[in-house]
């Protein structure tokens, strides 16, 4: 299968490397550009643990004089992904929600105390979950810092629009609510709508797929639970890699 894998560079190639050892073609067109923003190191004073959404968070954080005091907290991470990326980076005490903003939330709230201090989150400047407004909800006070600024495409390249006109893309795949929006807006004002539209979008949570609505796809799959691994799972029931028989 020829897919089109949408993540900013600094994710894509982990992704691009377990498509293509299943056999997939895989072409990598970033919709987003992560510049990193500094982190102050007083932002962690009296917390009780902190936050990562994404992995450019943790990026950021690895970046930052902040670091060293950051490693000394427990750390909620969205997902096994991320949970990885900070154990790799001193994390000690971390834990890993489902994939999901909304999904950390019971994770966070059996596992923490309102009355312990507040939790640092470190997430970019556009947030597609609002977690603070969630664990408030709950008692929490919730500091969000704002670790990097994911820059949107204002184009599609010519390398991809070319692959997509001539029909050397079969897949679209779409791990975040804001690349979808930005594929559906970017195809939408070309003269690949209709090709664009009759592909197959792969989509990590059925809130990025609702993101494509104006593009009005034909065919969209839903992964089964939001993980990397279920992606690849779903592409591999769509169209099996060949036995080489």
């Amino acid at each position: 299968m020829r897919i089109l894998v949408t993540r900013p560079k600094t994710d894509a190639g982990e992704l691009q490397a377990g498509l293509e050892a299943l056999g997939h073609e895989v072409t990598v067109e970033p919709l987003l550009e992560i510049a990193n923003l500094p982190i102050a190191a007083d932002v962690f004073d009296g917390a009780q643990g902190l936050i990562a959404t994404s992995r450019n968070g943790l990026r950021a954080l690895a970046e930052s004089q902040a670091l060293a005091k950051a490693r000394k907290l427990p750390l909620f991470a969205v997902g096994e992904a991320t949970a990885e990326t900070a154990r790799t980076m001193g994390f000690e005490e971390v834990t890993a929600g489902p994939g999901t903003g909304a999904g950390l939330v019971p994770v966070i709230v059996a596992a923490a105390s309102p009355r312990e201090g507040p939790l640092v989150h470190v997430a970019g400047e556009v947030v597609a979950f609002d977690l603070a407004a969630a664990l408030a909800a709950h008692g929490f006070e919730v500091r969000k810092v704002t670790g990097y600024r994911a820059n949107p495409a204002t184009r599609l390249s010519d390398a991809a629009q070319g692959a997509i006109s001539q029909g050397q893309i079969d897949t679209v795949i779409l791990m975040s609510p804001r690349t979808a929006a930005i594929f559906a807006q970017l195809a939408n004002t070309t003269e690949l709508k209709e090709k664009a539209r009759r592909l197959t979008f792969l989509c990590l949570s059925a809130g990025i797929a609702e993101k494509l609505d104006a593009l009005s796809p034909i065919r969209v799959v839903v992964a089964a639970e939001p993980t990397t691994r279920a992606m690849l799972g779903a592409l591999t029931r769509m169209a099996p890699p060949s036995s080489g028989v």
